[in-house]
């Protein structure tokens, strides 16, 4: 991994050399001469990463020279870049005289990045002598070819969105039957649970998803919800989760555990429920759920807890009858039908010759995977990418005989390795600076790419294209686990990572001085592997009243969370800053003039007091969503030319420049904003905002831009229909639109002429009128806590790709509704 992250940072200053330093002046040659340095090491780097891992101290030495002398050597030439970016946007005398002269405070900072570049160029001959010394391999002939494989990666090779990805029952058909039929026996009326054991990877989650949300378990219960528990946990966090899921809506800060328990526990008392605790280590996990208030009743009505674990004594010791169920391997047959299924899908089958020959050999490498559906998908995954005869005789009489956790670790280097260039190496390892079982928004994680400088730009291709294509191929080699997709793109949203997938990145990433966690409740302590391979990011978890201890003053990542009370140390070259539920105590002081900054994400935060955001001008994503705020936004934000993500929840004005060439997402919350709040400057604001294709906001406008494909309104303020402003958005996929509570709402002929999904949530209208000839490519509608809907419209009837209509929680809505009952006939899938 060292050599994919180094490639990632020498060819970023590559790139910025070329494309961003005209303006040095006299040492423009100096950047000239610095890039071609930094390229020839970048294209040499093969050998030394290889001698690395046979454990040559030296050679790691000087593998971290050489990413130290990168990162040196980026913060340089950003440093004089952003003197230009601040000279542009200056006003008046000083403004005019900075674009045509230089000021005396610029001479100073060019100086300083001339002496500054010879210095670091001194580092990088010292570094080549070394090279000589140790015998690593630096053929001149490979140059070209390295350089041009860097330049533009072969994005064509990675996996397009819409492969299949559905939950595979592979082996379980009779497990799921029986489980099933547990379940929901009714002549068993008794509150019990079902606990199923088996070692980690062996498909006890897959195989309970699928069960969850088969359509005989969602008839059956009247509500359900599904919480992750995993080895550390907050009994509050899990109620919380499980209020969310089955009363809707969220759930305040601060509120109390048995407060929580009470009004689920209340809300329950006249349902049937599920409830699934998947991945429990602790055997008094349902005792500290229950230790305030007794949350799940047993009111003899045939509710249930349904259990996943690696222990025994966890499994029995749940305080209700339990059934164990023991979940055993895949016998041989069954192993090759999951290998196969992943090995040799039907998109690929049609191109490769022999099948037999691969089959036969398939057959024999599913055997070395001991029966593990784990290791069978990734296994599988990688051979996929590998179709050739001889690559697979070669890994069947190379396969060492080992035990199924060294095996496991076998196939996932193999995996790994065999990843298409070090842009995804990097992609993937990055996801384990999340907390263990965490759903990841895929959107999220896009973005953190992007500010990384993980993704290539490409030809034909956005950024975001690239990064969606390489979530899409880590899914396809079963390296991540797809948690939902987009309904109207078809898209993967969510995703997370297997706790021994996750365990082998961390380690992997920590020997490779990629990324450091440090988790206080769990084993990751921060310790690297390698004295000489100093991580420059950074994750830290569950720490409390504390000073954060960064592994160099030099850091340029920190993720957190459920940080309480810290305080940060000062990072001057901080480029990713991404906390989630914390407590800050000095933010302002400690990112305060950090100039490099890419990504300022505080969410569910509190004491919070911003820097000078206008200062940051290399900034591309914001999101303060849900965060409580000392102090407001400051106007400057918007005078930011990189912004691509903005979210902000309150303490904000509202937009005036409108120079945001990239801005692609505003969500904006702008109630609390009250009177200050300027409605003509944001109509302005939209109006310019042509790349915009994400937007979330509060109040009603009639100035959308045309190019939004996802629009997300709330309407709580709204006395007007919206729909004949909304159904002239040539390009909207996705409209959600919460709380309108108008007289009227109708749908035009013609209206809405992409839009594929519709939600409607808590909103109540005396009319709800649809003319024939709206909305011809929905296929999702989701209505939810729709409470004052007697009935639907018979204009539904007319949607011709109408597939799934759902109807969430408190809605009066039946099933012998006649408008229910026409698109259960035309077989649209109803679910109440």
């Amino acid at each position: 991994m060292a050599e994919s992250a180094v490639k990632a940072v020498v060819g970023n200053v590559s790139k910025l050399a070329v494309h961003e330093t005209s303006f040095l002046c006299g040492v423009t040659s100096e950047v000239g001469f610095l890039k071609d340095e930094l390229k020839r090491l970048k294209c040499y780097l093969r050998s030394a990463d290889a001698k690395r891992k046979s454990g040559d101290e030296c050679v790691a030495t000087w593998l971290s020279q050489i990413r130290d002398v990168t990162y040196e050597s980026e913060n340089v030439i950003e440093a004089a870049d952003y003197m230009g970016k601040k000279n542009r946007l200056k006003n008046g005398f000083l403004g005019a005289i900075s674009r045509y002269a230089r000021l005396p405070s610029d001479m100073v900072t060019l100086h300083n990045v001339g002496v500054d570049i010879q210095r670091i160029r001194r580092k990088i001959s010292e570094i080549f002598d070394s090279a000589n010394r140790l015998n690593i391999d630096l053929d001149t002939g490979v140059l070209g070819k390295c350089c041009a494989e860097d330049e533009f990666p072969r994005v064509n090779d990675l996996m397009d969105q819409n492969f299949e990805d559905n939950v595979a029952i592979v082996g379980f058909e009779d497990e799921y039957q029986e489980i099933t039929d547990k379940l929901v026996d009714k002549e068993n009326n008794t509150l019990s649970a079902i606990s199923i054991v088996a070692m980690g990877g062996a498909g006890k989650t897959s195989l309970v998803r699928k069960i969850y949300t088969s359509s005989r378990v969602k008839e059956h219960f009247d509500t359900a919800a599904w919480v992750t528990v995993s080895q550390k946990f907050k009994a509050v966090d899990l109620l919380t989760s499980i209020m969310e899921q089955i009363m809707g809506g969220r759930v305040g800060f601060n509120i109390r555990q048995c407060e929580v328990g009470k009004e689920i526990h209340d809300f329950l008392l006249q349902k049937r429920f599920l409830v699934v605790l998947d991945d429990v280590w602790e055997t008094d996990t349902w005792e500290q759920i229950n230790k305030m208030v007794k949350a799940f009743p047993d009111v003899a009505n045939g509710s249930r807890v349904l259990l996943t674990t690696r222990k025994q004594d966890v499994a029995n010791h749940v305080q209700m009858p339990t059934h164990v169920h023991h979940l055993k391997k895949l016998d041989e047959e069954k192993s090759w039908e999951l290998f196969s299924s992943k090995a040799l899908p039907p998109y690929n089958r049609s191109a490769v010759c022999d099948v037999d020959e691969f089959e036969e050999l398939g057959k024999k490498l599913a055997r070395k995977c001991n029966g593990l559906p784990l290791a069978l998908a990734v296994f599988g995954g990688y051979l996929s990418k590998n179709l050739n005869k001889e690559t697979w005789i070669d890994i069947l009489s190379s396969w060492p005989s080992t035990k199924d956790g060294q095996m496991m670790r076998d196939i996932l280097a193999r995996s790994y390795n065999d990843l298409p260039d070090h842009y995804l190496k990097s992609c993937f390892l990055y996801v384990a600076a999340f907390p263990e079982d965490y759903e990841i928004s895929v959107s999220d994680l896009i973005e953190l790419w992007i500010a990384e400088c993980f993704i290539p730009h490409t030809p034909k291709h956005t950024l975001e294209e690239i990064a969606r294509k390489y979530v899409t191929e880590l899914a396809q080699r079963s390296l991540v686990q797809v948690v939902n997709r987009s309904r109207a793109h078809g898209w993967i949203e969510r995703i997370r990572i297997h706790d021994i997938l996750r365990d082998w990145c961390i380690e992997e990433a920590r020997e490779d001085g990629f990324l450091d966690m440090i988790d206080k409740t769990a084993c990751w302590d921060g310790a690297s592997s390698s004295d000489n391979m100093i991580s420059y990011r950074a994750s830290f978890q569950n720490f409390s009243g504390q000073i954060l201890q960064a592994t160099t003053p030099n850091l340029r990542t920190l993720v957190g969370f459920e940080l309480s009370s810290i305080f940060l140390p000062k990072l001057r070259f901080l480029r990713v800053l991404h906390i989630e539920n914390s407590d800050l105590e000095n933010l302002s002081p400690a990112i305060g003039g950090c100039i490099h900054l890419r990504c300022l994400r505080l969410r569910r935060c509190g004491n919070v007091t911003l820097p000078s955001i206008g200062e940051l001008l290399y900034l591309q994503i914001i999101d303060l969503r849900k965060t409580n705020l000392d102090s407001t936004v400051p106007n400057s934000l918007w005078n930011i030319p990189t912004l691509r993500h903005v979210y902000l929840s309150s303490g904000f004005s509202s937009p005036r420049c409108v120079g945001h060439k990239e801005l692609q997402t505003l969500w904006l919350t702008c109630a609390s904003v009250g009177t200050k709040y300027r409605y003509h400057d944001m109509v302005t604001f939209l109006r310019k905002m042509r790349q915009l294709t994400t937007l979330f906001l509060l109040p009603d406008s009639n100035h959308f831009p045309q190019s939004l494909r996802q629009l997300y309104l709330e309407a709580g303020v709204i006395e007007i229909d919206p729909m004949p402003i909304l159904e002239k958005l040539p390009c909207l996929v996705v409209l959600e639109l919460s709380g309108y509570k108008g007289r009227t709402m109708t749908f035009s002929a013609q209206g809405f002429p992409r839009l594929q999904e519709l939600k409607l949530d808590n909103f109540s209208v005396d009319e709800w009128r649809m003319e024939v000839g709206p909305m011809p490519k929905l296929s999702h509608l989701k209505l939810w806590l729709c409470k004052e809907m007697l009935k639907l419209p018979n204009g539904l009837l007319h949607l011709p790709s109408l597939k799934n209509l759902k109807l969430v929680s408190k809605s009066p809505i039946f099933r012998d509704d006649s408008t229910v009952k026409e698109l259960e006939r035309r077989g649209c899938k109803v679910e109440l």
